[in-house]
């Protein structure tokens, strides 16, 4: 079981926090230990998975299925930046991450915590700070 918790703060709304529980599989392979789970209504990207590979001191996070996100990758590293092409309905957009702060703990399937604080751009709409908090329980 994963619990995520995600924190998005912006000069608009403030601080906005979204919380769930779900069932994930966990496998090693090449020195790298991989997390899949099904997204749902809640986190907004009902028919999606997730696929997280945490390897040294790098997570990547890549989305597959139909619905907003769609083959969406993402790479957070500390003190990098990532841009990348995000496919929306409307046409794409620009991305980029920078990793603030980015502390993985899991280091087998007894449980631990992956924790990543980034600043995100969309180039040309919006701006902000998040926090991504994912236990292993």
């Amino acid at each position: 079981m994963l619990k995520i918790k995600g924190t998005q703060f912006n000069s608009e709304s403030g601080e906005e926090v979204m919380e769930f529980a779900t069932e994930a599989k966990l496998y090693r392979k090449n020195d790298a230990i991989y997390l899949i789970y099904d997204e749902s209504e809640f986190s907004g990207m009902p028919g999606c998975r997730t696929r997280l590979r945490l390897k040294d001191d790098e997570v990547q996070m890549k989305r597959v299925g139909k619905g907003i996100g769609d083959g969406h990758e993402l790479k957070f590293r500390k003190g990098e930046r990532f841009t990348t092409t995000y496919h929306t309905p409307f046409g794409p957009i620009e991305l980029e991450v920078l990793t603030n702060e980015l502390e993985n703990t899991l280091l087998s399937d007894d449980g631990g915590q992956i924790n990543i604080d980034y600043n995100i751009s969309l180039k040309g709409l919006s701006e902000g700070r998040n926090k991504l908090n994912i236990t292993l329980m």
